[in-house]
C-alpha cells in the first residue's frame, strides 16, 4: 500500500440538468481518511462513483496511485449462489479468502445471498472488500443496517486499513469513529 494516493482536482458533477457540486478538490496520501458529509441528494454517492471511474465528472479530474475498491448498495456477490460459493468466486480472483468469522458470517455460508438480511449483506460486502487488498477504499454508507458490534468491526477494520497505509473515502450519515479523519462538507461546493 506504500505510495498510494487519491487526488481530486476542481471536480464538478452534473446529474441531468442539475449541477450538484463544483470546484471540489482534495488530496489524500497513504494512511489518510476523508469523511464526505452532507444531506441526501447533495452528491456524495456521485462523487464516490466519479472517483471509482464509474461516472464521468462534468469538469475536473481524479488521479490515483493504487487500486480502488468500492463498497456501495450494489453487492458484488451472485444472488443465486450460497454465500460461501459467492465469496469463493472472488477469492479465486483475489488470491485470498474473505475473513468470514471476523464479520460474523461463519454460520451463514450455506445461505443463498438473496436471503441475507440487510446487515448480513453489508457484512458480506465488507468481507469481500477487505479480502480484495486494494489500497484505496470508497465506502458508501458502510454502517447502514449494521448492529453495534458490526459497526465496531467496520470502524476497527478501516482504522487498520489506514494504519497499514491505505486510504479511505467514506460517505456516511452515521458518525464514523476514526482518529484523524478529515471532513469534506459537500454543501460548501454546492452549485
Amino acid at each position: 500500500m506504500e505510495g498510494c494516493r487519491l487526488k481530486a482536482v476542481d471536480l464538478a458533477c452534473r446529474r441531468g440538468e442539475r449541477l450538484l457540486f463544483r470546484g471540489l478538490s482534495f488530496d489524500l496520501a497513504a494512511g489518510e481518511a476523508l469523511h464526505l458529509a452532507g444531506p441526501n441528494g447533495i452528491g456524495k454517492t456521485s462523487l464516490l462513483r466519479i472517483v471509482a471511474g464509474l461516472l464521468r465528472p462534468f469538469a475536473g479530474s481524479v488521479e490515483q496511485a493504487g487500486d480502488i475498491a468500492l463498497l456501495d448498495d450494489r453487492l458484488a456477490l451472485d444472488e443465486h449462489r450460497s454465500l460461501e460459493s459467492a465469496l469463493a468466486f472472488w477469492a479465486r480472483l483475489d488470491g485470498r479468502p474473505a475473513e468470514v468469522e471476523r464479520f460474523g458470517l461463519g454460520t451463514l455460508l450455506d445461505v443463498p445471498v438473496r436471503f441475507l438480511s440487510t446487515g448480513q449483506r453489508k457484512r458480506a460486502g465488507l468481507a469481500r472488500l477487505a479480502a480484495r487488498g486494494a489500497p484505496i477504499w470508497l465506502l458508501d454508507e458502510p454502517l447502514n443496517g449494521l448492529d453495534t458490534s458490526a459497526v465496531e468491526v467496520v470502524q476497527a477494520l478501516t482504522a487498520e486499513h489506514c494504519a497499514n497505509g491505505g486510504i479511505a473515502l467514506i460517505a456516511s450519515h452515521q458518525p464514523f469513529a476514526l482518529a484523524g479523519m478529515k471532513e469534506l462538507v459537500l454543501a460548501e461546493f454546492a452549485a
